[in-house]
């Protein structure tokens, strides 16, 4: 089921500004007994996309209105939400400051991956298309998703579940939709995303929680050889929860305890449902 600025409707007008340059922001979250997790998180984020782009982002009490008018049960689902600028302006030239943008609330069946997934690890590959490099619209989570579509376009082998990505600078980013974690020691490192990537909220939780699983957190740029000698690798959104990754283009990474104890550790916190 769809709302659109609170209505149920699954029609949007042709002029809009996100079906014609991808003007605007979105969030994926999990909702578990009709709670949205990590709202507030979630929320701020799609804030600071909005403001990064210059429209007014609709009131918190406004999207979470809507989100009670869905039709929800308490087993998790998925929760969906755009903001687009609407529509007006001519061109690419948007209107002014005080046009009212579009929500858009949608919810989605939760997704039955292999439980392998999680307790094993998934086989992944490099990706040959690069991600740009944009301060100005890293981290947030714009309509504009080329990049990943072309690189999940890249297999169609279905033993392969991710594909990593790095920038036009050889950099180690993220993969097609997870953000990335390599553990080597007492360090847990994830790719500095300054200007490239999205950050991510289960990501964040994770630097925060990081001591209590007796790991130092590092944000740094890293190289795709560093992979192959870290202790663990995994990957992380708000839907997956956490996914070991097992294997890269063929070749077996290293597997480790922490890896678990982060998972458990939100999972206990209720960052993640899995």
């Amino acid at each position: 089921m769809f709302l659109i600025n609170g209505e149920p409707s699954d029609n949007i007008a042709v002029t809009n500004r996100g079906l014609h340059y991808g003007d605007g922001v979105f969030e994926t979250l999990a909702l578990l007994e009709k709670q949205p997790l990590c709202w507030t998180d979630h929320y701020q984020r799609l804030y600071r996309g909005c403001d990064r782009l210059g429209i007014d982002c609709p009131h918190e009490e406004i999207l979470l209105s809507d989100i009670d008018c869905l039709p929800i049960h308490n087993g998790p689902l998925v929760l969906k939400v755009i903001i687009t600028r609407g529509t007006g302006g001519r061109g690419y030239q948007p209107p002014p400051r005080g046009t009212d943008p579009c929500r858009i609330m949608g919810i989605y069946p939760w997704p039955d991956y292999p439980e392998t997934y999680s307790r094993v690890g998934i086989r992944s590959r490099f990706c040959d298309t690069r991600l740009s490099r944009n301060p100005t619209l890293a981290g947030i989570k714009h309509l504009n998703r080329l990049e990943q579509v072309i690189a999940r376009n890249e297999w169609q082998n279905d033993e392969i579940t991710e594909g990593l990505m790095l920038d036009t600078e050889d950099q180690l980013i993220e993969s097609t939709m997870c953000n990335l974690f390599l553990i080597d020691g007492d360090k847990i490192k994830t790719p500095d995303l300054k200007t490239s990537g999205i950050e991510g909220i289960v990501r964040k939780h994770i630097l925060d929680l990081a001591s209590e699983v007796s790991l130092s957190p590092v944000i740094l740029n890293i190289q795709k050889q560093e992979i192959f000698t870290a202790d663990e690798v995994f990957l992380c959104n708000s839907i997956i929860g956490i996914w070991p990754i097992s294997e890269v283009d063929g070749q077996m990474l290293k597997s480790g305890p922490k890896t678990d104890e982060i998972r458990q550790l939100l999972k206990k916190n209720q960052i993640i449902v899995e």
